[in-house]
């Protein structure tokens, strides 16, 4: 049950990235927002939300962590009321960005729970794949979702379903899970402000470079306080008594390698969602229903690719599952670049979709374990907050340079589409396309089809850098197997 519980706020948060994407047409027309300001339903969250991590999992080590979890459940409560309640453009932006905050307090304390909850070795395994499982399904539960909702009820219920679902969470957890150990310490205030602040503005800065170009003062200012910043974050983490982030984490070669992994492949998986969301119903016609229903297989293939991985991580270790798992990934995602406008759901997206997610289901709960090994138990909160906000900001920062990659190759294709378009189409398409500047069908889905292929082409290069730092190193010592197979071995320094 503690696991249910733990795994449920997981869920929650992890699926409110993707259950939003399909409302988005919806929320256009009912708050007036242009097509320009519409990413920021998505951008408001993730941003608060991977820049606010690192203190999340601080908060959850100095205060306990139960504390803390609860409280951020119920922040991120609140925070869907409010959205689900949202009259204008502003008021739904604020409390898309209120979620994040939620979310960053809940879901590093929800993780460092699974080890001061479960004994380690074959029960912590367990409970880190069903939690591994659990985060890598959960964006295609959120499409599924969302598009049921969006289908049966209306697009505010995509924000509504979060407030019963957290009451139950905080509900359950003072009787299923007990309190962590509260170490004294200090809130690293200047820590966590300079590396929430530079978070945000690179994320932002690559954001604004899909949208205004890489050559824009905004982008370029941005990337520059952004360098400026995160440089003051590492020279105030490295003088700081409780840094908020111990540096000395990274001087493990396998959690910085971990680290790595974790941000080449978060921009692989943001970019899969995103792109074949877009695919399937602009060009494949399926409705916001079938659209979540044909992601569905996603979450099965993940939960049983994760589910193998934890059954034979004691046996053969995690790097083994972390060399195959990007592998696979990347496999998937270059079977995907083969898509055209003829292209079907079952012979042309399924498969390599099915592939991907068996590869993700391993590398989730290879990455998990491997990140939290050695890592004493006062800054397991610090480690895990490490690893969420990577994936975060790893998904954000790489599904920015994919957009900008989809906008370039489908730039280059509308200059061969719309010549062929003005040479066939009838007088009243041709004004319309003057009027409105948006090319019909068939014309228009040979444009998206060619950035979508080209994205899928970088995203296939990030998985194949996550196997590349796999082989070459993370390396597993017979210490950590021992730990795996619930023996002793050396703890912690």
């Amino acid at each position: 049950m503690a696991l249910f519980v733990i795994a449920s706020c997981q869920l929650m948060v992890v699926l409110d990235i993707t259950i939003v994407n399909i409302a988005l047409p919806h929320i256009q027309t009912a708050l007036d927002f242009s097509t320009t300001s519409l990413a920021w339903v998505v951008n408001a969250y993730t941003l608060t939300f991977g820049g606010l991590l690192l203190l999340g999992g601080r908060t959850g080590d100095i205060l306990g962590r139960r504390r803390v979890f609860m409280f951020g459940v119920l922040l991120f409560v609140l925070a869907s009321l409010l959205g689900g309640l949202a009259q204008n453009a502003g008021q739904l932006l604020g409390a898309r960005a209120l979620q994040g905050v939620g979310g960053a307090i809940a879901s590093p304390t929800a993780l460092a729970l699974i080890s001061t909850t479960f004994r380690e070795g074959p029960e912590r395994n367990r409970a880190f794949g069903v939690f591994a499982a659990v985060s890598a399904g959960g964006g295609a539960i959120g499409l599924l979702m969302g598009g049921i909702l969006v289908e049966w009820l209306n697009w505010r219920w995509v924000l509504f379903v979060n407030v019963p679902i957290g009451l139950l969470i905080v509900l359950a957890t003072p009787r299923w899970i007990r309190e962590s150990e509260r170490h004294p310490g200090r809130f690293d205030v200047a820590g966590a402000l300079t590396s929430t602040v530079g978070m945000v503005l690179l994320v932002y800065g690559f954001i604004r470079a899909a949208q205004e170009g890489w050559r824009d003062a905004l982008t370029l200012a941005s990337f520059a306080a952004a360098v400026v910043v995160l440089t003051g974050f590492v020279l105030i983490e490295r003088r700081s008594r409780q840094p908020i982030t111990p540096l000395h984490m990274f001087a493990d070669r396998n959690r910085a390698g971990t680290y790595g992994i974790m941000l080449c492949l978060a921009a692989a998986i943001f970019g899969m969602f995103f792109f074949l969301t877009l695919f399937v119903q602009n060009v494949l016609g399926f409705s916001p229903l079938e659209a979540g229903l044909a992601f569905l297989p996603v979450s099965a293939v993940i939960a049983f690719g994760a589910g193998l991985a934890s059954r034979f991580l004691p046996v053969y270790g995690p790097k083994p599952f972390m060399v195959l798992g990007a592998l696979l990934a990347a496999a998937g995602l270059s079977w995907l670049t083969l898509t055209d406008v003829h292209s079907t759901y079952a012979g042309s997206v399924l498969g390599p979709m099915l592939v991907f997610s068996l590869g993700m289901g391993m590398e989730f709960v290879s990455l998990t374990l491997m990140a939290l090994s050695n890592v004493p138990t006062p800054e397991t909160g610090a480690a895990s907050g490490t690893l969420n906000a990577t994936q975060q900001v790893g998904g954000s920062l790489g599904l920015s340079i994919l957009v900008t990659m989809y906008g370039t190759a489908s730039t280059n294709e509308a200059g061969k589409q719309i010549p062929l378009f003005l040479k066939q189409a009838p007088p009243a398409e041709r004004l319309r396309f003057e009027r409105t500047g948006q090319l019909p069908k068939p014309w228009s889905d040979e444009i998206l089809t060619a950035g979508v292929s080209s994205a899928f082409i970088m995203a296939a290069i990030f998985a194949a850098v996550a196997a590349l730092i796999a082989l070459i190193v993370i390396q597993v010592r017979p210490s950590d197997l021992e730990r795996l197979k619930g023996g002793t071995g050396p703890g912690p320094v």
